[in-house]
């Protein structure tokens, strides 16, 4: 079943729409600058895939789901042809719909994921955030002190906490922890159809110089799918390749 996405929008409609897709325990808010940057030629969508940000929870999310419930935020908004751009997990929707609906897609740029099976399966960091014990938990301050001897990379951390929301009874975790962790296993490969034909419009790989979700050995894989594929390596730049060095990712694009 479809989830309707929720997602925030900016800019001008001079050029070719954009819609951005985040990763995994990610969210629209993440991309908030650099979708106020090509806000400045392009109407820009920053959505929030299901089970993340302020979308609907479900209690599946595979790669044909999500990229379905892209397809349908499209439909809803009668844009024939978007530039797809999606990081980590969202690039691997990103390449999924891009596969599936190659005419609805202008211009495919996917940031350090590669369409083979990935490695990193977070797992200990969702296991850490479900035993959190939020009950006990006054001050988003209260939070960032438990998970400080958990999770150690201050940066991971602080990614974390902007998945914490609070309201009237208290704060919660804003993502679906028991959804996603069911999920792992198939995020962590790329499932393809059998009668999948290559995407053989123009695409991006866009990688972290110090990261290694996009291998060498990925590189047939890449070519297979993405003939038109151009790779593009960021200078001091890990996985968060558009947190770490935005100028430089925005260079890599051109379409500011």
């Amino acid at each position: 079943m479809r989830v309707p996405l929720s997602y925030t929008s900016q800019g001008s409609a001079a050029g070719p729409p954009v819609v951005i897709l985040h990763g995994l325990l990610g969210s629209s808010s993440n991309w908030r600058s650099i979708a106020r940057r090509l806000g400045e030629q392009h109407t820009v969508y920053a959505l929030d895939l299901r089970n993340h940000g302020d979308s609907p929870h479900a209690d599946s999310m595979s790669y044909a789901e999500m990229a379905d419930d892209v397809h349908a935020f499209l439909d809803d908004r009668a844009i024939e042809r978007a530039i797809l751009i999606g990081h980590s997990m969202g690039g691997k929707v990103a390449m999924r719909l891009a596969l599936s609906e190659p005419r609805r897609v202008a211009r495919l740029v996917v940031v350090d994921i590669a369409p083979t099976r990935s490695e990193h399966d977070h797992l200990p960091v969702l296991d850490v955030m479900a035993r959190l014990d939020l009950a006990h938990i006054e001050r988003r301050a209260d939070a960032e002190r438990l998970l400080e001897p958990l999770i150690e990379d201050a940066g991971l951390r602080m990614f974390v906490l902007q998945n914490l929301a609070s309201d009237a009874h208290g704060f919660r975790w804003r993502v679906n922890l028991e959804a996603i962790a069911a999920a792992m296993p198939e995020l962590l490969e790329f499932p393809l159809d059998s009668d999948t034909r290559a995407f053989t419009g123009e695409t991006l790989f866009v990688r972290g110089a110090h990261s290694d979700y996009i291998r060498a050995q990925d590189q047939g894989a890449i070519e297979a799918l993405f003939p038109n594929a151009e790779i593009v390596t960021v200078a001091d730049a890990g996985h968060w390749v558009h947190a770490e060095q935005p100028a430089r990712f925005l260079e890599a694009l051109g379409l500011h």
